[in-house]
C-alpha cells in the first residue's frame, strides 16, 4: 500500500509521455534513472509487476483519485481569482469495446398521432431531462445521464462516427485550463450534460461568461446558467431558417470558445485521449482523468512561470 502514491506518479508520467500501454511505461520507467528517481523508485529491482499497476489503477478508479485531485487542484489555484470565459464543449472518446445495442422501452402504450379524441386519456407528457435538472442535486444530474458505450451521430461534419464509441468528454477551460468534465453515452445529445457541467464548474471557479455552440442553445440552460449569477453567450440555433446574430460585443467574447477546442486537441494528441485501452465507463474516466490532471498541471505551470 505504501507504494500507490508512487504508482500514482508513474500512471501521470505515462499521460505526460503520452505512452499507450502500461508496458511502455514500465520500460520508459526502467530505461530512464530521472523519471524513475522522480517516481519514487532508486533502482530498477524496486519497480513493480505490471499485474501490480493493474491493480493500483482498480484501486483508483475505485477510489476515484484523478477526478479528486483535479478537483483540489483546481480550487486551490484558481478559486481566489475570478474567470472572465468558461467554453463548453463536446468531443467523441473512441473506446476498445463493442457498443451496446439500443433497447426499446415497449411498456409506454402506443397511440395515434395528432389530438387526442374526445373519450381518449393520454398520460401526462414527462418532463425531459432539462426540465428535471434544474430541480434536483448535481449527484443526481450526474446519475441521471447515460454512461454506456454506444455509436454516436456527428451531424455538423455529416459523418457517423462508428466503432467502439464510449461518450463524449465535455470541458470548462479557463486560460485553457480544464476545470471540469463529464463522461457520457456517445448518443446523449451535447446540451443535456451543460447543467451539470455549470454546476459542478460554480462549484470550482467563480466565473462571469458562459460560452457555448449553438447545440446548447435551450431555454433551461440559459435559465439556469443566469440562476448562478452567469452571462450565457449561446450561438442561437437556426430554426425554421431564421438564424439570429450574437451582438458585436458579445460575439468578440464568443470567439475565446475556440479555447476548448484547442484543449481537446492537447488532450488526444499528447495526453492519453487516443489510446484508450481499458473498458467500462469508470476505467476509461480514470484513463482521461489522468490525462485530464496533468494538462491542468501544466498549464497551471505555464501561468505561473
Amino acid at each position: 500500500m505504501k507504494d500507490r502514491k508512487v504508482l500514482a506518479r508513474a500512471f501521470i508520467a505515462k499521460m505526460v509521455y503520452n505512452l499507450p500501454t502500461t508496458k511502455d511505461l514500465i520500460e520508459r520507467i526502467k530505461n530512464d534513472r530521472t523519471l524513475r528517481q522522480i517516481c519514487g523508485w532508486e533502482k530498477k529491482d524496486d519497480i513493480p509487476s505490471e499485474s501490480t499497476f493493474s491493480r493500483s489503477f482498480d484501486e483508483f478508479t475505485e477510489n476515484g483519485l484523478p477526478k479528486l485531485v483535479h478537483e483540489a487542484m483546481i480550487k486551490k489555484f484558481t478559486m481566489s481569482n475570478i474567470v472572465f470565459h468558461i467554453s463548453r464543449d463536446s468531443t467523441d472518446i473512441v473506446a476498445r469495446e463493442k457498443a451496446m445495442s439500443k433497447t426499446k422501452d415497449t411498456d409506454e402504450p402506443k397511440h395515434k398521432r395528432g389530438r387526442p379524441k374526445k373519450d381518449e386519456d393520454r398520460l401526462a407528457k414527462e418532463p425531459s431531462r432539462l426540465e428535471r435538472q434544474s430541480g434536483i442535486t448535481l449527484t443526481e444530474m450526474l446519475a441521471d445521464l447515460p454512461k454506456g458505450c454506444n455509436l454516436g451521430l456527428k451531424r455538423r461534419v455529416e459523418r457517423t462516427i462508428t466503432g467502439g464509441i464510449i461518450s463524449f468528454i465535455l470541458i470548462g477551460l479557463m486560460a485553457r485550463l480544464p476545470i471540469s468534465c463529464i463522461l457520457t453515452t456517445a448518443s446523449l445529445h451535447d446540451c443535456q450534460a451543460a447543467i451539470p457541467l455549470a454546476k459542478m464548474s460554480s462549484e470550482r471557479v467563480m466565473s462571469l461568461y458562459d460560452l457555448m455552440d449553438s447545440a446548447y442553445d435551450a431555454q433551461e440552460i440559459e435559465k439556469y446558467c443566469r440562476s448562478l449569477g452567469h452571462i450565457p453567450i449561446i450561438d442561437k440555433n437556426p430554426r425554421r431558417g431564421h438564424k439570429v446574430e450574437i451582438e458585436p460585443a458579445k460575439k468578440l467574447r464568443y470567439n475565446e470558445r475556440s479555447t476548448a477546442e484547442r484543449g481537446f486537441s492537447l488532450l488526444k494528441d499528447k495526453f492519453g485521449g487516443c489510446s484508450v485501452r481499458v473498458k467500462g465507463h469508470k476505467k476509461v474516466m480514470a484513463h482521461l482523468m489522468f490525462g485530464i490532471l496533468s494538462l491542468a498541471a501544466i498549464r497551471l505551470m505555464n501561468m505561473v512561470m
